[in-house]
């Protein structure tokens, strides 16, 4: 193999060995699903090949990704190996504070529909009358 053939390498299989998804078939239908980008730009093809210092965002189910490309991937070793394949760029995830100011307010008593206390009171209620 050439020193270029070595710069890069097919997405799919970076993927693999970057530990970002479990199986090369499973990396390489999410390149064609288009849920991965390089630099930007939308890919839709397994076969694309990526170079050193690309950018890739991925989006898996409940997060996303950013990547820089620091090294191509040899094999599918130990994860401490596949994190010296990039760089994380991902931003943070939003403070837990935000998720509980998202719990729904409390509602006056009699409002809408009763709760499952307020349930088993008119049962007792009822059952003694």
């Amino acid at each position: 193999m050439s020193g270029t053939a070595l710069e890069r390498q097919r997405i799919d299989k970076w993927l693999f060995f970057a530990r970002v998804v479990k199986s090369r078939s499973l990396a390489a239908r999410l390149a064609q699903a288009g849920r991965v980008r390089v630099n930007r730009n939308k890919i839709e093809q397994a076969a694309y090949q990526i170079k050193v210092g690309d950018v890739l965002t991925i989006s898996l189910d409940r997060r996303i990704l950013v990547y820089r490309v620091l090294a191509p991937g040899a094999r599918r070793g130990p994860a401490e190996e596949a994190r010296t394949l990039y760089e994380d760029m991902t931003p943070p995830a939003p403070p837990k504070e935000a998720a509980a100011a998202a719990v729904p307010p409390k509602r006056d008593m009699g409002a809408g529909r009763p709760t499952k206390k307020e349930r088993r009171a008119l049962d007792r209620w009822r059952d003694d009358g």
